[in-house]
């Protein structure tokens, strides 16, 4: 297996600004702890080293969401050339397992293990009072930045391995080999305790605690601010609610070594009422500093209404530091860039670049999932040809985001506008800053299969995560890195309007859901649901608007990693991601061969033991108090 452990104990940076500022790690040892906390500028270094922990949520093969999951597919066996890690890929193969786990955040995987960074970070709350002349705010900025940092690693862990231990404070070297060793606390317990310090980081205000917003743009751009962590409490009590953690019997005999119940199996509906009041504190906090759903604006260059529409959901991922974007991670300014790398075809047949790999491919049930240009499901629409999706048709002049004459699939025609924004397929166009392209992918043609390598193979491309700036000659590629959005207002929409129905709130949630939809060109759920389902009073009852919200936050949020987490908090996973992977066959060069839909890959999945990680089997050995996961 091909991984590079480098650990990025160098640098990490904070602006993708041209004025770049570099957070200098400091070795992690004793010795230094005695230096590092002299004088302001050493203290603050140290304080970078916890942001160093932070793993790159915007690389595709160190963020499981993008390749351990169905969203993208790639071609096997993986070309030494295309990959950094396997781990994702076999996750997504069923090939996790106990004795070296993959993507194992536990013990460290792209960056040292997280129990590293959340101990840097207790040695720096705990040392922090020793700076000399540090301006009292200055240090209770940093204090908030060192906790909102530990309970994101926290809740890093949580997210994957379900029950953990806390460590809310380090142990003296003199501690006893049993009092290190921790055991996992019961789920609820990691909940309150991730979420009350949030709470302590988010107190107090700009003058005397974390910024409301970033001001100084050249140096501190990536670093916390309030409403980041009120996003992260948000989302945290959403998951806490959720079915995986909320009422769930598959683990009703799972306990710690000291006996105590890990899952309670009782449902409590004021979980919901909580994450309800989470996600309207951080919208709050959101708009407060302006901090709104982005709308593409094309300054010098004309572009007609559709073209405005797709760019506003493209953009609103791609675009640095837009207004939508609450945190933007800058870990390893490169991530971004490989994604590009990895998500981008041949689009200029005239300057072929290798570097372009094209092998993020969107499955065949993605390309299924974006909704009818009514906004409702393609299997929902009572005008929709869902019968005949499959079978050839020719674009005429009226079908703009496809090229007229060609032909291809009827799936592919009368869909919303953000199913032609993140996906591209043979037949469509692909709009840049400096051109349009004509995608063409059957073999033979500019973006098809060439060779054993450098290719989509499932026939969809991915055009959300790729910047409009990237341009190509055949001697370079040059691409506009972008932070990774952790977190943007509208996933925050969405999480609020499902904790929102969940408590009985129905009207209200359709009103953020709405606000969603205007922004993808979409009429309202009501609208919509009247005028054109074959249900159309779905969105009345709670189980019906469920439905609704989970399908339009797996479209809204299609390929930015949330919908992995997503299938397993709702506990869908075991249904979704027990099915086959299906894509065109790319191998053929006419429309009636190349349409058609063959298996991949058929995915399996195990529940309840394949919704957590496994914990490492020596870890186990050496923590005696620590208890391996269900089913592994």
């Amino acid at each position: 297996m091909k991984k590079i452990h480098c650990l990025h104990l160098l640098t990490i940076v904070v602006s993708l600004y041209s004025c770049k500022k570099y957070l200098d790690i400091v070795p992690d040892n004793i010795a230094t702890i005695d230096n590092a906390f002299t004088d302001k500028t050493e203290a603050e270094k140290y304080l970078f080293t916890c942001y160093s922990f932070v793993p790159q949520e915007g690389h595709p093969e160190t963020n499981p969401g993008f390749n351990a999951g169905d969203e993208f597919w790639i071609y096997w066996p993986i070309d030494n050339e295309d990959y950094w890690s396997l781990d994702p890929y076999n996750i997504a193969r069923g090939l996790q397992n106990k004795v070296t786990p993959y993507v194992d955040y536990w013990d460290g995987y792209d960056v040292p293990s997280l129990w590293q960074g959340i101990r840097d970070c207790n040695i720096f709350l705990e040392n922090v009072d020793r700076v000399p002349d540090l301006d009292p705010y200055i240090r209770n900025r940093w204090v908030a930045e060192a906790k909102f940092l530990k309970a994101y690693f926290h809740w890093y862990l949580f997210r994957m391995y379900g029950p953990i231990p806390i460590v809310d404070k380090n142990l003296p070297v003199t501690a006893s080999s049993e009092e290190v060793k921790v055991m996992q606390q019961p789920v609820d317990s990691v909940v309150n305790y991730i979420a009350n310090l949030l709470d302590s980081a988010a107190a107090g205000d700009a003058n005397n605690g974390l910024p409301d917003k970033i001001t100084s743009v050249t140096t501190e751009l990536g670093r916390i601010t309030r409403p980041a962590v009120l996003a992260l409490k948000a989302r945290l009590l959403v998951t806490a609610a959720s079915p995986l953690f909320n009422g769930n019997s598959d683990y009703a005999g799972f306990k710690n070594k000291a006996g105590e119940t890990l899952f309670n199996p009782t449902y409590d509906a004021s979980k919901w009422e909580r994450a309800a009041e989470a996600c309207k504190a951080a919208i709050d906090a959101c708009t407060a500093v302006g901090i709104r759903l982005y709308h593409f604006d094309p300054k010098l260059q004309v572009v007609d209404s559709a073209t405005r529409t797709e760019m506003s959901i493209r953009n609103a991922v791609c675009e640095k530091w837009n207004e939508e974007l609450i945190w933007g991670s800058t870990i390893k300014t490169n991530a971004t860039t490989l994604l590009q790398l990895y998500a981008c075809p041949q689009l200029d047949p005239n300057n072929i670049n290798l570097a372009l790999k094209a092998q993020l491919a969107p499955t065949f049930k993605m390309a299924e999932l974006f909704y009818t240009n009514h906004g409702v499901p393609i299997n929902e629409d009572k005008t929709y040809d869902y019968a005949d999706r499959y079978n050839l048709r020719t674009v005429t002049a009226a079908d703009s985001m496809m090229q007229q004459g060609y032909q291809t699939v009827g799936l592919h025609f009368d869909r919303e506008p953000r199913f032609y924004a993140d996906m591209a397929f043979d037949g469509s166009k692909w709009f840049m800053q400096n051109a349009t392209w004509n995608v063409q992918a059957k073999s033979g043609q500019p973006m098809g299969k060439k060779q054993s390598r450098l290719f989509s193979v499932t026939g969809y491309f991915c055009k959300k995560l790729v910047h409009w700036d990237l341009v190509v000659s055949t001697g370079s590629v040059t691409t506009e890195a972008y932070p990774w959005p952790v977190m943007r207002l509208g996933d925050l929409y969405l999480l609020y309007a499902e904790a929102l129905n969940e408590t009985g709130k129905g009207d209200e949630a359709i009103q953020w859901l709405d606000e969603i939809r205007a922004r993808a060109g979409l009429e309202g759920v009501r609208e919509s649901w009247d005028n054109y389902a074959k249900d159309p009073g779905k969105y009345a009852t709670k189980e019906g608007l469920r439905a609704i919200i989970h399908q339009e936050r797996m479209i809204e949020m299609a390929f930015e990693g949330s919908r992995f987490w997503d299938l397993r908090r709702w506990k869908e996973a075991t249904q979704t991601l027990n099915a086959p992977i299906f894509g065109w066959d790319i191998t053929k060069s006419t429309a009636d061969e190349y349409y058609r839909k063959v298996p991949l890959f058929s995915q399996h999945f195990v529940g309840p033991r394949d919704y957590l990680w496994p914990i490492k089997e020596n870890d186990l050995v050496v923590n005696s108090n620590l208890v391996q996961n269900p089913g592994w």
